[in-house]
Protein backbone atom coordinates (compact mmCIF):
# COMPACT_ATOMS: atom_id res chain seq x y z
CA UNK A 1 0.00 0.00 0.00
CA UNK A 2 1.57 3.45 -0.91
CA UNK A 3 1.45 6.56 1.34
CA UNK A 4 -0.88 8.42 -0.66
CA UNK A 5 -3.35 5.33 -0.85
CA UNK A 6 -6.08 6.23 1.84
CA UNK A 7 -7.77 2.21 1.30
CA UNK A 8 -6.62 -0.82 -0.67
CA UNK A 9 -8.22 -4.12 -1.25
CA UNK A 10 -5.44 -7.06 -1.89
CA UNK A 11 -6.49 -9.91 -4.03
CA UNK A 12 -9.96 -10.05 -2.10
CA UNK A 13 -12.89 -12.97 -3.04
CA UNK A 14 -16.03 -12.85 -1.63
CA UNK A 15 -18.14 -16.08 -1.97
CA UNK A 16 -21.85 -17.27 -0.92
CA UNK A 17 -22.65 -20.63 0.18
CA UNK A 18 -26.24 -21.16 -1.30
CA UNK A 19 -28.09 -24.68 -1.29
CA UNK A 20 -26.67 -25.55 -4.61
CA UNK A 21 -23.64 -23.93 -5.26
CA UNK A 22 -20.88 -21.32 -3.87
CA UNK A 23 -21.54 -18.28 -5.86
CA UNK A 24 -18.26 -15.63 -6.46
CA UNK A 25 -19.91 -12.00 -5.86
CA UNK A 26 -15.85 -10.80 -5.88
CA UNK A 27 -12.66 -12.41 -7.46
CA UNK A 28 -9.66 -11.61 -7.15
CA UNK A 29 -9.99 -7.85 -6.88
CA UNK A 30 -6.87 -5.35 -6.14
CA UNK A 31 -7.42 -2.06 -6.09
CA UNK A 32 -5.54 1.51 -4.40
CA UNK A 33 -7.75 4.56 -3.65
CA UNK A 34 -5.83 7.70 -2.83
CA UNK A 35 -6.49 10.28 -0.58
CA UNK A 36 -7.85 12.69 -3.11
CA UNK A 37 -9.45 10.05 -5.54
CA UNK A 38 -12.97 10.43 -6.80
CA UNK A 39 -14.02 6.83 -8.40
CA UNK A 40 -16.99 5.33 -10.37
CA UNK A 41 -17.59 1.93 -10.45
CA UNK A 42 -19.68 0.70 -13.32
CA UNK A 43 -20.78 -2.36 -14.41
CA UNK A 44 -24.72 -4.67 -14.89
CA UNK A 45 -26.46 -5.51 -12.18
CA UNK A 46 -24.73 -8.47 -10.10
CA UNK A 47 -21.38 -7.84 -11.47
CA UNK A 48 -20.09 -7.59 -7.55
CA UNK A 49 -20.30 -3.22 -7.26
CA UNK A 50 -21.84 -2.79 -4.28
CA UNK A 51 -19.97 -6.26 -2.38
CA UNK A 52 -16.78 -4.45 -3.51
CA UNK A 53 -17.87 -1.10 -1.96
CA UNK A 54 -19.48 -3.10 1.70
CA UNK A 55 -16.10 -4.84 1.74
CA UNK A 56 -14.67 -1.44 1.35
CA UNK A 57 -16.77 -0.16 3.87
CA UNK A 58 -15.89 -2.58 6.51
CA UNK A 59 -19.61 -3.55 5.82
CA UNK A 60 -18.67 -6.96 4.68
CA UNK A 61 -15.90 -8.93 5.24
CA UNK A 62 -13.74 -10.47 2.33
CA UNK A 63 -13.33 -14.76 1.60
CA UNK A 64 -9.91 -14.18 1.09
CA UNK A 65 -7.55 -11.25 0.88
CA UNK A 66 -6.62 -8.09 2.72
CA UNK A 67 -8.81 -4.27 3.34
CA UNK A 68 -6.63 -1.86 4.28
CA UNK A 69 -7.52 1.55 5.44
CA UNK A 70 -4.78 4.25 5.71
CA UNK A 71 -2.53 2.02 5.81
CA UNK A 72 -4.33 -0.27 8.87
CA UNK A 73 -5.41 -4.29 7.83
CA UNK A 74 -9.54 -3.68 9.01
CA UNK A 75 -10.96 -7.67 7.72
CA UNK A 76 -8.95 -8.74 10.71
CA UNK A 77 -10.34 -6.42 13.40
CA UNK A 78 -12.60 -7.54 16.13
CA UNK A 79 -16.36 -6.68 15.38
CA UNK A 80 -16.49 -3.64 17.93
CA UNK A 81 -12.81 -2.27 16.29
CA UNK A 82 -14.32 -2.63 12.85
CA UNK A 83 -17.37 -0.45 14.04
CA UNK A 84 -15.33 2.33 15.96
CA UNK A 85 -13.55 2.39 12.28
CA UNK A 86 -16.27 2.91 10.52
CA UNK A 87 -17.81 5.74 12.66
CA UNK A 88 -14.29 8.05 12.59
CA UNK A 89 -12.90 7.44 8.92
CA UNK A 90 -16.00 5.70 6.20
CA UNK A 91 -19.07 7.91 5.58
CA UNK A 92 -21.85 6.23 3.71
CA UNK A 93 -24.46 7.27 1.45
CA UNK A 94 -26.91 4.90 -0.28
CA UNK A 95 -29.20 5.46 -2.80
CA UNK A 96 -32.38 4.71 -0.41
CA UNK A 97 -32.24 7.47 1.87
CA UNK A 98 -31.73 5.66 4.98
CA UNK A 99 -32.82 8.60 7.16
CA UNK A 100 -35.18 7.83 10.83
CA UNK A 101 -38.53 9.21 10.18
CA UNK A 102 -39.21 9.80 13.64
CA UNK A 103 -36.31 12.53 13.64
CA UNK A 104 -35.50 15.71 11.91
CA UNK A 105 -33.36 16.63 9.38
CA UNK A 106 -31.22 18.00 11.91
CA UNK A 107 -31.43 15.21 13.95
CA UNK A 108 -30.41 12.77 11.96
CA UNK A 109 -27.35 14.20 11.10
CA UNK A 110 -26.57 14.45 15.13
CA UNK A 111 -27.16 10.95 15.11
CA UNK A 112 -23.93 9.76 14.76
CA UNK A 113 -22.44 11.87 17.54
CA UNK A 114 -24.83 9.95 19.88
CA UNK A 115 -22.48 7.02 19.62
CA UNK A 116 -18.91 8.78 18.97
CA UNK A 117 -16.92 11.32 21.03
CA UNK A 118 -17.36 14.69 19.62
CA UNK A 119 -15.27 15.80 16.01
CA UNK A 120 -13.46 18.37 18.42
CA UNK A 121 -13.74 19.31 21.85
CA UNK A 122 -13.70 22.97 20.62
CA UNK A 123 -16.70 22.42 18.67
CA UNK A 124 -20.59 22.03 19.13
CA UNK A 125 -22.30 18.99 17.95
CA UNK A 126 -25.68 20.98 17.23
CA UNK A 127 -23.66 23.68 15.67
CA UNK A 128 -21.31 21.25 13.79
CA UNK A 129 -24.41 19.34 11.84
CA UNK A 130 -25.95 22.77 10.75
CA UNK A 131 -22.74 23.53 9.57
CA UNK A 132 -22.90 20.10 7.19
CA UNK A 133 -26.62 20.96 6.43
CA UNK A 134 -25.59 24.41 5.25
CA UNK A 135 -22.65 22.70 3.30
CA UNK A 136 -24.81 20.43 1.42
CA UNK A 137 -27.70 23.52 1.04
CA UNK A 138 -30.58 22.47 3.37
CA UNK A 139 -30.02 24.16 6.66
CA UNK A 140 -33.45 25.63 5.74
CA UNK A 141 -35.00 22.19 6.37
CA UNK A 142 -33.29 21.36 9.46
CA UNK A 143 -36.54 20.72 11.90
CA UNK A 144 -38.07 18.99 9.15
CA UNK A 145 -39.24 15.56 9.36
CA UNK A 146 -37.97 12.92 6.74
CA UNK A 147 -41.62 12.76 5.06
CA UNK A 148 -41.62 16.34 4.68
CA UNK A 149 -38.13 16.63 2.44
CA UNK A 150 -37.87 15.83 -1.14
CA UNK A 151 -36.09 13.09 -2.37
CA UNK A 152 -33.02 14.99 -3.21
CA UNK A 153 -33.16 17.01 0.36
CA UNK A 154 -33.28 13.48 1.98
CA UNK A 155 -30.42 12.13 -0.16
CA UNK A 156 -27.99 15.83 0.77
CA UNK A 157 -28.91 15.21 4.89
CA UNK A 158 -27.51 11.52 4.21
CA UNK A 159 -24.46 13.53 2.75
CA UNK A 160 -24.58 15.73 5.92
CA UNK A 161 -24.64 12.98 7.98
CA UNK A 162 -22.07 10.71 6.07
CA UNK A 163 -19.13 13.88 5.88
CA UNK A 164 -20.18 15.21 9.80
CA UNK A 165 -17.19 12.99 11.12
CA UNK A 166 -14.71 14.66 8.49
CA UNK A 167 -14.19 11.01 6.81
CA UNK A 168 -11.17 10.01 5.06
CA UNK A 169 -13.70 8.22 2.78
CA UNK A 170 -17.34 8.56 1.48
CA UNK A 171 -19.05 5.57 -0.41
CA UNK A 172 -21.80 6.01 -2.30
CA UNK A 173 -24.05 3.12 -3.33
CA UNK A 174 -25.85 4.28 -6.50
CA UNK A 175 -27.04 8.02 -4.59
CA UNK A 176 -28.58 9.41 -7.83
CA UNK A 177 -30.45 5.85 -8.64
CA UNK A 178 -34.33 7.30 -7.53
CA UNK A 179 -33.61 11.21 -8.74
CA UNK A 180 -34.77 13.01 -11.66
CA UNK A 181 -31.64 14.26 -13.75
CA UNK A 182 -31.87 17.59 -12.82
CA UNK A 183 -31.54 16.58 -9.21
CA UNK A 184 -29.06 13.66 -9.82
CA UNK A 185 -27.15 16.56 -11.31
CA UNK A 186 -27.15 18.63 -8.23
CA UNK A 187 -25.77 15.74 -6.01
CA UNK A 188 -22.89 14.70 -8.40
CA UNK A 189 -21.62 18.49 -8.02
CA UNK A 190 -22.18 18.31 -4.40
CA UNK A 191 -20.11 15.51 -3.84
CA UNK A 192 -17.63 17.15 -6.87
CA UNK A 193 -17.38 19.77 -4.43
CA UNK A 194 -16.06 17.98 -1.87
CA UNK A 195 -13.40 15.89 -3.53
CA UNK A 196 -12.54 19.39 -4.98
CA UNK A 197 -11.55 20.66 -1.03
CA UNK A 198 -9.52 17.28 -1.00
CA UNK A 199 -10.47 16.48 2.53
CA UNK A 200 -11.87 12.91 1.48
CA UNK A 201 -11.76 10.28 -1.48
CA UNK A 202 -15.02 9.34 -2.91
CA UNK A 203 -16.13 6.09 -4.32
CA UNK A 204 -19.22 6.13 -5.91
CA UNK A 205 -20.99 3.10 -8.00
CA UNK A 206 -23.65 3.90 -10.51
CA UNK A 207 -24.95 2.73 -13.67
CA UNK A 208 -25.30 6.77 -15.33
CA UNK A 209 -22.75 6.91 -17.71
CA UNK A 210 -23.28 11.25 -17.27
CA UNK A 211 -22.96 10.67 -13.63
CA UNK A 212 -19.53 8.31 -14.03
CA UNK A 213 -17.92 10.65 -16.57
CA UNK A 214 -17.92 13.22 -14.20
CA UNK A 215 -15.47 11.76 -12.09
CA UNK A 216 -11.80 11.32 -11.81
CA UNK A 217 -10.99 7.98 -12.66
CA UNK A 218 -13.58 5.02 -13.60
CA UNK A 219 -13.28 1.50 -13.34
CA UNK A 220 -15.89 -1.24 -15.00
CA UNK A 221 -16.78 -4.41 -13.08
CA UNK A 222 -17.89 -8.00 -14.99
CA UNK A 223 -18.97 -11.16 -13.39
CA UNK A 224 -16.94 -9.91 -9.78
CA UNK A 225 -13.81 -8.78 -11.76
CA UNK A 226 -12.41 -5.71 -12.15
CA UNK A 227 -12.38 -5.93 -15.93
CA UNK A 228 -11.71 -1.98 -17.34
CA UNK A 229 -10.38 0.99 -15.58
CA UNK A 230 -9.76 4.38 -17.76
Amino acid sequence: MTTQSVARLEGVSKHYQTRRETVAALSDATLDIAADDYLAIMGPSGSGKSTLLNILGGIDLPSQGAVYLDGERIDTLSERALLDVRRRKIGFVFQEARLLPSLTALENVLLPTAFWTAVSSDVDEKEHAVAMLEKVGVASRANHLVHELSGGEAQRVCIARAIASKPRLVLADEPTGNLDHATRMQIVRLLEGLHEEKATAIVIVTHDPEVAARAKRRIVMRAGRLVEES
